[in-house]
């Protein structure tokens, strides 16, 4: 069992950055003591206080106080290999899809020899193309060594990749891959629809994880991440499974009943 990327504490900080407001000021908005907010922001679970804390917070009340309990079911495309990467004292999501005699990459991990070793362990070749979902060092560590190797990789706003903006298809063998604006914990990131599987496939990078999303640094950016999640995915069946940066994969119907940011 994967271990989700963002406990309880974390899903709160990271509302509470989102709507600018100190613990002290979500207490006194939800009718509770100061003292019972900072016990669960340090890790004393309490569902009715967190109940309470979404209400505030726009979160998804049942979602957070079910979220200590929750962990979505393994991925079951074998199609799919999650290459899990050391990222200093934690872990980094790289993704592998074979179907026939394609192999698609995304993301690059932060270690390149650690990427490259995963790669080689998991195939018989180097990947035909690899997509970034965004350019934080922990997406990106093996990056010019797969350029090197004449692979071509996709992105948007870093340089020495092939420039891919939000729709644009690329199809290789059985899979298209179409992007999606995910924009908000970084600016730009994509997502990358996958057909040509058993079930459609987002790679969601760090737009969205299982149980949480990725932090983002201001209340504006909070909002249009946000906002970007709905209008990206709202539309997506409840079977699409979703392969984030950090964490274990999971489904749209699980983080619809499980997500508190949903």
């Amino acid at each position: 069992m994967s271990a989700l990327e963002d406990d309880f504490t974390y899903v709160l900080r990271k509302a509470l950055i989102g709507h600018a407001l100190a613990p002290s000021d979500a207490a006194a908005r939800a009718g509770l003591p100061e003292v019972a907010v900072l016990a669960l922001l340090r890790g004393t679970f309490c569902a009715s206080t967190a109940r309470k804390l979404a209400a505030v917070l726009g979160l998804n009340a049942e979602a957070l106080a079910g979220h200590p309990a929750y962990q979505p079911r393994p991925c079951a495309v074998p199609s799919i290999v999650r290459i899990d990467l050391p990222f200093g004292k934690e872990q980094v999501n790289c993704w592998l899809i074979q179907a026939d005699d394609t192999i698609i990459l995304f993301d690059a991990g932060f270690e390149p020899a650690e990427l490259m070793a995963a790669v080689a362990a998991n195939c018989s070749r180097l990947p035909d193309l690899a997509f970034i979902t965004h350019a934080h060092h922990d997406h990106v560590g093996a990056l010019s060594q797969l350029l090197a190797a004449g692979v071509p990789v996709h992105a948007a706003g870093i340089a020495g990749t092939l420039p891919m903006e939000p729709g644009a298809t690329v199809q290789h063998g059985p899979l298209a891959v179409r992007a999606c604006d995910l924009s908000g914990h970084a600016t730009p990131a994509l997502g990358f629809h996958v057909s040509g599987l058993a079930q459609p496939v987002l790679i969601a990078g760090d737009a969205i994880f299982a149980g949480s999303m990725g932090g983002c640094g201001t209340p504006a950016l909070y909002r249009h991440a946000r906002r970007r999640l709905h209008e990206v995915l709202d539309a997506l069946p409840d079977a699409t499974v979703v392969l984030p940066g950090h964490g274990p994969a999971t489904t749209l119907g699980e983080e619809r009943a499980a997500n508190p940011f949903w």
